[in-house]
């Protein structure tokens, strides 16, 4: 009898710690943030604008954040819509297009900006999980890819490409504490940032582990007689287009004039 009642408290001792070690962490700390306005109105002489969030971290704990342990990445994500890319090569010395692959509801403009670099805040993995930064964008191919085996040449093309006419931006250091526990991260749009409905994404990481996320809704609108002309383009498409040559035959014909040599 004494031996079963010693086996029984020998599984359990075992047991028990195995079971602590199971339980998930339950953090307290929560989000809150608030942007500097929720909409950007584009006119005709729009060159781009700056975007200030303010957010502060709810519940934290002093000790991590003396250790400087919490991270704040912010993200604004554009529209989506479905991307094409094209490869170009050489034939017979004319540049053509030879291959494509077109990339399911990516955003058509990010900005991000973060205490540091995203790839020291938590693991890449996670990252890509969660979708957060350039480089982990979820690139989903639409139809026939064939074996896949350019399919990294594509993904690494579109980011760079998104990176180079500026409308894909990531700035490490963009987001500051200004006291204990509120902090001001400033995103970037640039001028020729979509129309449409924009998400701003705060994500608050405790020492690399993830622990809370908010989002807000940003409007970018055009004004004027850009909003004018776009919405001519697409609620009378035909009409727009017949009016689009008729002053491009009269410009023709007034510059004639103007520059006409007698």
């Amino acid at each position: 009898m004494r031996t079963w009642i010693r086996a029984l408290l020998l599984a359990a001792a075992f047991a028990l710690p195995m079971a602590v070690q199971a339980e998930p962490i339950d953090f307290t700390e929560k989000l809150d943030i608030g942007i500097s306005t929720d909409q950007i109105a584009i006119t005709s002489d729009f060159r781009g604008a700056d975007l200030t969030i303010f957010g502060a971290i709810d519940g934290f704990d002093p000790n991590v954040l003396a250790q400087g342990k919490y991270n704040i990445v912010v993200a604004l994500e554009g529209p989506k819509e479905n991307t094409t890319v094209r490869k170009k090569e050489r034939v017979f010395g004319i540049w053509i297009n030879t291959s494509s692959m077109t990339f399911e509801l990516v955003p058509e403009s990010y900005s991000l900006s973060s205490t540091r670099d995203i790839e020291t805040i938590a693991p890449p993995g996670d990252m890509t999980n969660m979708g957060i930064g350039v480089a982990h964008i979820p690139l989903i191919p639409i139809g026939f890819i064939g074996d896949g085996s350019n399919l990294t040449e594509f993904r690494d093309a579109f980011r760079r490409l998104r990176e180079t006419t500026g409308v894909y931006q990531r700035d490490p250091g963009g987001v500051q504490f200004i006291s204990s526990s509120l902090f001001k991260a400033s995103l970037r749009l640039p001028a020729d940032v979509p129309n449409g409905s924009h998400i701003v994404r705060a994500y608050l990481f405790r020492d690399g582990i993830f622990v809370a996320a908010k989002a807000l809704e940003l409007q970018v609108v055009k004004t004027g007689l850009e909003q004018a002309i776009t919405r001519a383009a697409h609620e009378s498409p035909f009409l727009y287009g017949i009016v689009a040559v008729l002053l491009a035959v009269i410009t023709g014909w007034l510059a004639s004039i103007i520059f006409r040599r007698d």
